[in-house]
């Protein structure tokens, strides 16, 4: 009783002091406020890189408009001397209220991780976090306070080249890598000078653009997008991310930029978010190609829905002190925004000391230190999949000769992946050099380009000064005397990311015909895949015994397929996207919906007949080393009750084969008889867990009624009683299934 009363009191005392600690908060922006003129105000909700248009028409820099207040936020790239600028600039206002200064850090910020995609891939929620610590240290001590980061968009499309910058197609997994990007970005202290200022992205649904073609349309029933798309940023507002950017696109015909519904009364009344939004990089202005109206009208629109600052597009600057004058947009909406803004720098303490992130110079030389290496490494490690192995020609011995062969073999850039600008390759490796270094004179690794990236006009980074098929040929001279041949084929870095969708996302033809040439020397050929999305390896996946998914890995991408291909590390990651046979099948993911015809033998089913229907490689898939032994799925009732009930689901996991490894246990739930039509399985739980060669460890999932939720036709949050088809496996294709009945 004691310890249960103590509790409670710390529990008073922490509400109290929080209490305390947002009144002295809400005291000083009310009184910072009744100082600010309109322009000043409004100034808070301008994002500008450069120069803004005056209130007297003249267009100002960016220090000048500084200087007046008219600048609330502003990114300085990864210049530390220009960060330190922007704060004298403020020095010399009126009122000196901190800018932020934001910054794209995606996936590192000189320590570059795997790209997003390839990190969830890992299933390693721990390493997740420490990788955005990392990021949100190096940023900070170069004084960036912001980043724009985690992108969380759920996407079942392979075109789409953003898919690098999410988490890919499950919303339960997507919730979990958002959360944890978002406590390792902020930690648990805002004030403290090595966390950064986290932004969820894009609000909302933008990966379901059409065709897979960025900034395209996006069009769906709000069932689908409760249920499926809006998890994962819901996952990052319970988390405490403290900003939200709008996306692109339209939700339900509005641009989400505007669109009232989506950044009111959802983010705000329903979700609770008590951050700012801002808007990506334009999108206020280019709601007028959406049709929405002229500069004026969509910076009305755009301000009334919620978007609090507008990111580099300049139409608040122009368009908010009319609109105010005009009586377009009530006062009480600027100072709303304004104070939001400003309650986001009290909350990283910019105004008890503005140059909290410009006094960590010190803390600069810890940036690609062998600490955050060793973490990039990890990750890289443990994103890189096994996709085939059927010849076990992996791993490799480290004696004899090794040819590494392919556009990807000797390059370090490339291996970097999209969103990396302050990235250095200095301590990074190619695969060729970490090869090399890593079997020193236990063998002789050698390289040969082997073909171009690509030679198809349309595709980036398309100059090539030697024809594939002269390469082709050094190449067969080059691995004439080999034992292996490392095939090192994919997508350059600048092939993903925004504004890189790919109408077919296959390998280009003269990397397949440098492929076929190795084939035919009759030697054993590893082919490596390095790129930012799931590519089409139907023909690949037929021809070879050895496959590896190794995505664009960061810095230390190299040495982390020198250490699974020379067996250093037993592979472990597991896909997040489901990858096709061929691009007609897209959009493919595994929680789909069941049609009134599944598929089957019967000729009027709901297939494809002229292929494969089946996935080439299905989500949560991935080999290893060694062999994985699932017992027999035990759990200790089928039959509940209420929602305190709880299904204990137990199995035990024997590694049979020679290697000690880590194995991803995936739980799924089917609920079959539902008031709306429900996924064939939904991922609901996983573990990692490792395993050494001979031991046996027992798995337990612990189920509740809160996986069994959803939204259902009334957008109400809830279980529904009846049967439920409890599963687990390796994969979302090879699962034991027990059902279960959970009454009300």
């Amino acid at each position: 009783m004691k310890k249960i009363l103590l509790l409670f009191s710390c529990c008073l005392f922490s509400i109290a002091c929080f209490s305390q600690s947002n009144q002295r908060m809400n005291e000083f922006i009310s009184s910072l406020m009744k100082k600010m003129t309109l322009e000043e105000k409004i100034g808070q909700t301008i994002l500008s890189g450069g120069g803004i248009p005056g209130y007297n028409g003249k267009v100002l820099d960016r220090d000048e408009a500084i200087r007046k207040g008219y600048i609330g936020a502003t990114s300085v790239g990864y210049d530390y001397n220009a960060a330190l600028q922007v704060q004298k600039a403020v020095d010399q206002s009126r009122l000196k209220i901190p800018v932020l200064i934001g910054l794209d850090v995606i996936h590192g910020y000189h320590t570059i991780f795997p790209i997003p995609l390839a990190s969830a891939s890992s299933w390693n929620l721990q390493l997740i976090e420490k990788s955005a610590r990392v990021a949100a240290d190096e940023a900070t001590s170069f004084g960036v306070n912001w980043t724009w980061s985690p992108m969380v968009d759920i996407c079942r499309d392979a075109r789409w080249g953003r898919i690098a910058e999410g988490a890919g197609e499950d919303p339960f997994l997507g919730s979990k890598i958002a959360a944890a990007m978002v406590k390792g970005y902020q930690g648990n202290d805002l004030k403290a000078d090595n966390t950064i200022l986290s932004c969820v992205k894009h609000f909302a649904i933008y990966g379901a653009a059409e065709g897979g073609r960025d900034y395209n349309t996006c069009d769906m029933s709000k069932v689908s997008m409760y249920n499926y798309y809006l998890p994962p940023y819901k996952g990052a507002i319970d988390a405490g991310v403290g900003t939200a950017m709008s996306s692109f696109n339209v939700v339900d015909g509005v641009p989400a930029t505007g669109n009232h519904w989506l950044l009111t009364e959802l983010l705000r009344n329903q979700w609770h978010f008590k951050g700012f939004v801002v808007s990506d990089a334009g999108s206020i202005g280019e709601m007028s190609n959406h049709g929405m109206g002229d500069e004026q009208r969509v910076g009305e629109l755009a301000m009334n829905a919620g978007t609090d600052m507008d990111l580099g597009g300049g139409n608040y600057s122009k368009t908010l002190k009319k609109a105010v004058e005009d009586k377009k947009i009530p006062l009480s909406v600027i100072n709303t925004a304004c104070r939001r803004i400003l309650e986001i720098k009290y909350k990283l303490g910019l105004f008890d000391d503005p140059y909290r992130y410009l006094k960590a110079q010190d803390r600069q030389a810890h940036a690609l230190s062998n600490d955050n290496l060793n973490i990039a490494r990890q990750l890289a490690d443990e994103s890189i999949v096994l996709l085939k192995n059927a010849q076990n020609v992996l791993p490799l011995k480290v004696q004899g000769k090794i040819a590494v062969v392919g556009p990807m073999g000797n390059t370090r850039g490339q291996l970097i992946g999209t969103w990396a600008n302050a990235s250095y390759t200095t301590p990074a490796r190619s695969v060729f050099e970490a090869l090399k270094e890593t079997v020193g004179n236990n063998g002789s690794v050698v390289y040969s380009q082997g073909s171009n990236f690509t030679e198809e006009e349309n595709l980036y980074d398309s100059s090539f000064k030697t024809p594939t098929d002269s390469l082709i040929q050094n190449a067969i001279q080059d691995v004439s005397d080999a034992d292996v041949i490392v095939a090192t084929v994919g997508e350059p870095a600048s092939w993903s990311g925004e504004a890189r969708s790919r109408v077919n996302p296959s390998l280009p033809e003269c990397q397949k015909r440098m492929l076929k040439a190795l084939y035919q020397t009759g030697k054993p050929v590893v082919v490596v895949v390095m790129s930012g999305r799931p590519l089409i390896l139907t023909d690949e996946d037929k021809q070879y015994s050895t496959i590896l998914e190794a995505w664009h890995g960061g810095t230390m991408a190299g040495y982390a397929l020198s250490d699974v291909l020379l067996g250093k590390v037993n592979p472990s990651g597991k896909l997040t996207t489901t990858f096709p046979r061929f691009v007609g099948q897209i959009p493919i993911y595994y929680n789909s919906l069941n049609t009134g015809r599944p598929i089957s033998d019967f000729w009027a089913t709901s297939k494809y007949i002229d292929c494969n229907n089946k996935p080439l490689y299905p989500f949560g898939y991935g080999l290893s080393y060694t062999t994985y032994s699932y017992g027999k799925l035990i759990v200790d009732k089928t039959q509940l009750k209420g929602d305190n009930d709880c299904l204990h689901v137990n199995l035990t996991i024997t590694n049979a084969g020679n290697y000690d490894g880590k194995e991803i246990v995936q739980l799924y739930i089917g609920d079959p008889a539902a008031s709306i039509s429900r996924p064939v399985k939904e991922l609901k739980g996983f573990q990692k867990i490792e395993i050494a060669k001979g031991e046996s460890k027992n798995v337990t999932f612990n189920v509740t009624t809160d996986l069994l939720k959803f939204y259902n036709s009334q957008l109400k949050y809830d279980w529904e009683e009846g049967d439920f088809n409890i599963s687990v496996g390796p994969d979302s294709s090879n699962l034991q299934t027990i059902k279960i009945h959970w009454s009300k």
